[in-house]
């Protein structure tokens, strides 16, 4: 099963997806801390959702081979359920380990060369540490639940009466 969970295709496949929503996560949520009176945890939240729509549909077309399916319903609601989960890791995660690293070590800027721009290594380590959480979180469970079908969906209509 190991074989199968983390075979090398997939796994680069997903890691070239998770890295684009990765990097848009970490692009918006930088923005929106450095122009708007935004909250840490807010902006990493934002970030998250907008990185949500770019990982659904790259995941879909290239990760786990399930643009063919005729699932696409069903996929979205998993997708959804499984983003909640990777949303809170995220998010809650980074700013645990943000307040934890500020507590025990201090707080570490950089001053990027030849600019103005400080950046604040605490957010950005935090920020990157829990979507690396997430990342292998995702990757589980997208490939176990979410492009592949387990009978929850039908489960869950027939729970919900639809």
């Amino acid at each position: 099963m190991a074989d199968q969970l983390f075979n090398r295709r997939d796994l680069f496949a997903y890691f070239i997806v998770a890295a684009t929503g990765a990097f848009s996560n970490l692009l918006v949520a930088t923005i929106l801390q450095e122009w708007f009176t935004i909250s840490y945890k807010s902006a990493l939240f934002a970030g998250y959702w907008f990185s949500f729509v770019v990982g659904y549909f790259l995941t879909r077309l290239f990760a786990f081979n399930a643009k063919n399916t005729a699932q696409s319903r069903r996929q979205i609601v998993k997708f959804i359920l499984v983003s909640i989960l990777s949303c809170l890791i995220t998010v809650y995660g980074s700013a645990i380990l943000y307040e934890l690293s500020k507590s025990w070590l201090g707080v570490f800027n950089f001053l990027i060369p030849f600019s103005v721009k400080e950046v604040n290594l605490n957010k950005l380590f935090s920020q990157v540490a829990a979507m690396g959480a997430s990342f292998l979180s995702n990757y589980i469970l997208h490939k176990q639940f979410t492009f592949r079908d387990t009978g929850f969906y039908d489960r869950l209509k027939k729970l919900l009466g639809i």
